[in-house]
């Protein structure tokens, strides 16, 4: 049965000659994991302090990004973005080539009382996002209800593949063979 302590011969430590030193066995390396609950407050405080920084100031307005979706079936992309309280005359979508920007305001409503808390965003918003192909811009629909803009951009119709038939070739164009 090994010891926990093992002398090593002094002539294996350089540099100190005649010193004997001892050498523990290489334990399991246990890191410290805080419980759940302790990483959910973390996390939390790390979110409110990350929204006190880019999110405006209760009673201005700021630029920022809505939550946003793009689905892709056969025939089409569908890009949900969240606005809540928008209303469609605020709002402005545009698709350049395969790129879509999706912009507009949510206007702050007049308030009788004081704000105590504020999370919910008001401002301006922009969304931009590349297609990963050509999009059909004559056929696009742009429809906002209970605070959901729901984009569906149809792609473009692929050139649909022909067979080509395949003839000998002549030298003198009537027919004739080469010899």
């Amino acid at each position: 049965m090994a010891t926990a302590t093992q002398q090593t011969p002094a002539s294996t430590r350089q540099g100190q000659p005649g010193r004997r030193f001892a050498v523990q066995p290489a334990g399991r390396f246990q890191p410290y994991v805080p419980p759940p609950r302790e990483i959910a407050l973390i996390q939390q405080q790390l979110d409110e302090l990350l929204q006190s920084v880019l999110s405006p100031e209760s009673g201005a307005e700021g630029l920022w990004v809505p939550n946003v979706d793009i689905e892709e079936t056969d025939d089409a992309w569908i890009i949900e973005a969240e606005v809540p309280g928008v209303n469609k005359k605020d709002v402005n979508v545009e698709v350049r080539d395969n790129e879509i920007v999706i912009t507009g305001e949510i206007k702050e409503r007049e308030r009788k009382g004081i704000i105590r808390r504020r999370t919910r965003r008001v401002g301006e918003f922009e969304f931009r996002a590349t297609l990963p192909g050509d999009a059909d811009a004559d056929n696009i629909k742009a429809d906002v209800d209970d605070g959901l803009l729901t984009v569906r951009v149809p792609k473009q119709d692929q050139a649909e593949s022909r067979q080509i038939e395949v003839t000998s070739g002549s030298a003198d164009g009537n027919g004739a063979s080469r010899s």
